[in-house]
């Protein structure tokens, strides 16, 4: 999972005094509003690195034709308790087959890291009184999972041997 400091971030997103540009000017790395995605994606140049901010409560099969387009998709967790998002990442890379990044913004919390990474997020930005350190110790805070995940689809029980399916299984009988 990648950390995103906000300050160092090549992604930068384009507003003005009123709230985001209606149709901003093509540039690298820019990370667009949705709408203001629709307003440009007929002009874009091919060769520029954009992505775009999909709120929770939008499908993502509108962005589908987009996405090989895209080298970023942020997707949005106003609340800790608003799970959307998590759907929206196995969307995207479970039926989309979506290989840019996905990150997580808004209430990205410690506690949420190990469920954004088995759906499919890559980055995270999280909420400034979350702390860095905290998060990775997260990320290691389980061995293994029963259910599958993005990086392996098949339950424990479905996995052969040799992938740590049996020993899974063993370590908790003996339990």
């Amino acid at each position: 999972m990648k950390f995103i400091n906000i300050a160092h971030d090549p992604w930068h997103t384009v507003g003005g005094e009123d709230g985001p540009i209606p149709h901003p000017q093509p540039k690298d790395h820019l990370l667009l509003t949705l709408e203001q995605w629709h307003a440009v994606r007929e002009t874009w140049p091919a060769g520029l690195a954009v992505g775009v901010i999909l709120p929770n409560s939008v499908d993502v099969e509108t962005l589908a034709a987009d996405l090989p387009r895209l080298s970023l998709v942020a997707l949005q967790f106003p609340k800790w308790v608003d799970g959307r998002a998590y759907t929206q990442a196995r969307l995207l890379r479970v039926r989309y087959q979506f290989k840019g990044q996905i990150r997580a913004t808004g209430e990205a919390l410690v506690d949420m890291l190990p469920l954004m990474q088995r759906t499919g997020f890559d980055a995270v930005a999280l909420r400034r009184d979350q702390s860095r350190e905290a998060a990775e110790r997260a990320l290691g805070f389980f061995a293994g999972h029963y259910q599958g995940a993005i990086g392996e689809a098949r339950p424990v029980f479905a996995r052969p041997a040799a992938t740590g399916g049996a020993d899974f299984i063993n370590a908790g009988a003996a339990i």
